[in-house]
């Protein structure tokens, strides 16, 4: 129970396995906390292993800052109260949960994972919810986190469980019903979202990612498919090659939709992509129901179909979820249209793995009237494998390729961008190397035509470059508007 502005040690570990405690169950704790540069004074402090550094390094710095006691996986060094566990990550889970009062048992919290599409499908989730059912949902994800209209910044697509947890305790205060997550692999495989039954788990595809920190597809695979051991219930594109891991790793009924499979229980069918939308019949047993998303794009029909597939498990009637649908908006940074008054098009795009990228210029190419221009980099200090892939991709489909920077981070941008030219040298597609992605952009706009298509891929919802360690300020809209509206009067 809680004590005043704290709780008691003991109430605070209940639901947390613990091996050995050198502590007084009875000392009032005063909060949580997993960095130490955030403790204050009487804080519990949880000594976790992140991706650069290890909280049990920090231990005395916690107790020299007021720490009342320490959860970690080893008696620390130096005489303090402590609590061992075996898993310090699912023991801060937990223990959130428990501080925040187990907000996730109030509200209904739909999770989507897969490599991509993560980020539309959530948000058409929250849109679709509020316009049928007219109840206020939350949203936490890679654009940003909200509550109702409410938006709220984020520093990662799923963050750490204390975040999370405090984030649903926020949401739940504020009248909200619903969650939608997006799932990151990283949350899972470090235990962010532990402890979480969701109501709805939607898994969208798979393909090559984050090889940086999963050592394969396999692992990369299996930890996506724990969301799904946590949900109620699955929806599943069962044209992706993983589905049946993913069926498998199910612990509830699942429901599958696709374009190819035609045994899926939501089948697309009669498919039209067009310049600024996609439109299709959805098939079900016992209805069929024309869909219509202002998103291009053929990777929005699956898209659109994951929606129709959670709202169905969500008890909300296909064809209300259809007609809400028809009106609900496009999401910032995918195939996000650029005003520029011309007569060609400019989309920004968060395009950064080898399928997605596929994916956005292939959608340009249903539409373009003349010629597609790709323009992108790959991120430093992630998968380098995927650096030629990319190349070889937008060499094969585009019509010209400008090859620039994303975010380097700490490699140099010109390693990075040698390792993408290794894809594209066996091609005949023209291209052209710009470094600064200001540069390029800029010298992108000047060369198109009437007709043309301009993907600016990688950053999408993004408004920064990271050079090094820093974080600079980077908008492509203000860019290209800028452009216009200088470069071009």
């Amino acid at each position: 129970m809680k004590t005043g502005d704290g709780m008691l040690l003991k109430d605070l570990l209940e639901n947390t396995e613990i091996t050995e405690a050198a502590a007084d169950m009875g000392i009032e704790v005063r909060g949580l906390c997993f960095d130490t540069r955030a403790l204050k004074a009487g804080e519990a402090f949880v000594a976790i292993r992140g991706y650069q550094s290890d909280g049990h390094d920090h231990i005395e710095e916690a107790i020299a800052k007021g720490a009342s006691c320490v959860i970690c996986e080893h008696a620390p060094p130096v005489n303090v109260p402590y609590a061992i566990v075996r898993d310090s990550r699912k023991a801060l889970a937990t223990m959130s949960a428990t501080w925040f009062w187990h907000p996730a048992d109030s509200l209904k919290i739909i999770g989507v994972t897969g490599t991509n599409g993560k980020t539309t499908v959530t948000s058409l989730i929250k849109q679709v919810i509020e316009k049928t059912l007219g109840a206020k949902a939350g949203l936490i994800g890679t654009n940003g986190n909200m509550i109702g209209e409410k938006e709220l910044h984020a520093e990662r697509t799923t963050p750490e469980s204390y975040e999370v947890q405090e984030l649903l305790a926020e949401m739940a205060g504020a009248g909200c019903e619903y969650v939608v997550m997006e799932v990151s692999s990283h949350a899972l495989s470090l235990s962010r979202v532990h402890g979480i039954e969701f109501e709805v788990g939607v898994f969208t595809n798979l393909t090559p990612e984050h090889l940086d920190f999963h050592a394969s597809m396999a692992e990369y695979a299996d930890a996506k498919s724990r969301m799904l051991s946590n949900c109620r219930k699955s929806a599943i594109n069962a044209d992706d090659e993983f589905a049946p891991l993913m069926a498998r790793a199910s612990a509830g009924p699942v429901f599958t939709y696709a374009v190819d499979d035609g045994a899926a229980d939501l089948v697309g069918k009669s498919v039209r992509l067009l310049a600024d939308r996609v439109d299709f019949c959805a098939l079900m047993i016992g209805s069929i129901n024309r869909v219509e998303l202002r998103i291009p794009g053929k990777f929005s029909v699956y898209n659109a179909l994951a929606v129709l597939s959670a709202a169905t498990l969500l008890g909300i009637d296909i064809e209300s979820a259809t007609a809400a649908l028809k009106t609900c908006g496009g999401v910032k940074g995918r195939a996000e249209v650029v005003p520029t008054g011309m007569d060609y098009t400019v989309l920004i795009d968060y395009a950064h793995t080898p399928d997605a990228l596929e994916n956005i210029i292939k959608a340009a190419l249903g539409f373009a009237r003349g010629r597609v221009v790709t323009l992108f980099g790959c991120g430093g200090d992630r998968d380098k494998k995927k650096r030629p892939l990319m190349g070889a991709i937008a060499a094969m489909y585009s019509d010209f390729v400008v090859v620039t920077t994303d975010n380097p981070r700490t490699e140099q941008p010109a390693a990075i961008i040698e390792e993408i030219l290794a894809g594209m040298r066996e091609t005949k597609t023209p291209y052209t190397v710009i470094e600064n992605r200001r540069e390029a952009i800029h010298w992108a706009l000047g060369s198109l035509a009437a007709g043309d298509v301009l993907i600016l891929a990688g950053k999408g919802h993004e408004t920064y470059q990271v050079l090094g360690r820093e974080k600079v300020h980077f908008d492509e809209r203000e860019i290209v508007a800028k452009y216009f509206a200088v470069d071009n009067p």
